[in-house]
């Protein structure tokens, strides 16, 4: 960077040490030591004055925040890969570039997801809280005792087939399973052969036909409730449901529905319809042994966090050095 002034960058949560310092040397950069979330007032303060908002999926970046926003904020350097929490087209109104980390969660998205895939119908949760939770319960090996279900062989169908979908495929092929996928495109030839892949143009088809479905598709306004109650109930009784991607895709009080009425064998979440809320009735599930669930760390490795950050530094350096952010996000694409 040149010699000019630095950028008053506003970051609204911690961050992993090494990324802070890293915006400390290169920017005038406010820091969240104590990762304390901020409340909409202290964001509408921060966009009066700050040059750059980074904020994470956490933060309610909508039109009314952006309209706000004095005339030197001009880059919002999300970090994060989703962006459905953002308003592109509002800052795109207002002269306000948007940028995301895409392409670096894509690996770790997809061992939580296959964790979820094993942990679900082998029973790892409830097995676990057994020698935790209900000491004194297990009496030793039993031939029929706390049995689940055998993976290798069942088929996966996955809901959105993209960078985070098929690194699923390749983990669920090695495991055994056969590969089905539902996409708005179909994936190259090359893909479709390596992963023995078989398209459905029809999700109401596919989720008909498989065992375990894997919800891996970008939350839009497309997206919301895409898995309904309608289609919940195309799913066999003995197949499983596993969603790392936003909770707003699988109606939820539908899945509980399901679930307590013994419709769908499982479901594993990692993410929830209105979090950080969990609906009391998902957590009486998972005491029962319906349901696993996660406080939405599929992406949580701090090898993840730090590829964020960097990608969010090369965001504003590039920016303010006057060229295209490599990773901007366009209006009207979300």
């Amino acid at each position: 960077m040149t010699s000019k002034k630095k950028p008053t960058v506003y970051i609204t949560r911690k961050l992993p040490d090494v990324v802070e310092t890293r915006m400390r040397e290169l920017f005038d950069a406010e820091l969240n030591i104590d990762d304390t979330p901020r409340s909409q007032p202290e964001l509408v303060a921060a966009v009066k004055r700050a040059d750059v908002l980074v904020p994470t999926v956490t933060d309610r970046i909508d039109a009314a925040l952006i309209e706000q926003a004095g005339p030197q904020l001009k880059l919002i350097a999300a970090f994060s890969n989703g962006v459905d929490n953002i308003d592109v087209d509002a800052a795109a109104r207002k002269g306000i570039t948007v940028t995301n980390t895409p392409n670096v969660l894509t690996e770790d998205t997809a061992d939580m997801t296959m964790a979820l895939i094993l942990a679900v119908p082998r029973r790892l949760a409830e097995g676990a809280q057994v020698l935790t939770d209900r000491k004194g319960e297990w009496a030793g090996w039993s031939p029929t005792w706390m049995l689940g279900r055998r993976i290798a062989g069942k088929r996966i169908g996955i809901v959105g087939m993209g960078r985070i979908g098929t690194a699923v495929a390749r983990r669920a092929k090695a495991f055994g399973l056969s590969i089905h996928y539902h996409n708005r495109h179909r994936v190259k030839p090359e893909t479709e052969e390596m992963l023995e892949a078989t398209y459905w143009d029809s999700l109401d088809q596919m989720l008909a036909r498989v065992d375990i479905v894997s919800v891996n598709c970008p939350s839009t306004p497309a997206t919301y409730h895409l898995i309904s109650a309608r289609r919940l109930a195309l799913m066999r009784p003995d197949s499983y449901i596993v969603n790392t991607a936003r909770g707003d895709i699988i109606d939820e009080t539908a899945l509980i529905k399901c679930l307590r009425e013994g419709k769908i064998a499982g479901a594993g979440l990692d993410v929830f319809e209105n979090e950080p809320a969990v609906n009391p009735r998902l957590i009486k599930l998972a005491g029962e042994g319906r349901v696993v669930l996660l406080p939405h760390m599929s992406s949580a490795t701090l090898e993840g966090r730090i590829d964020m950050g960097e990608k969010v530094v090369i965001n504003i350096r590039t920016f303010f050095d006057g060229h295209r952010p490599p990773d901007r996000v366009l209006p009207g694409r979300t």
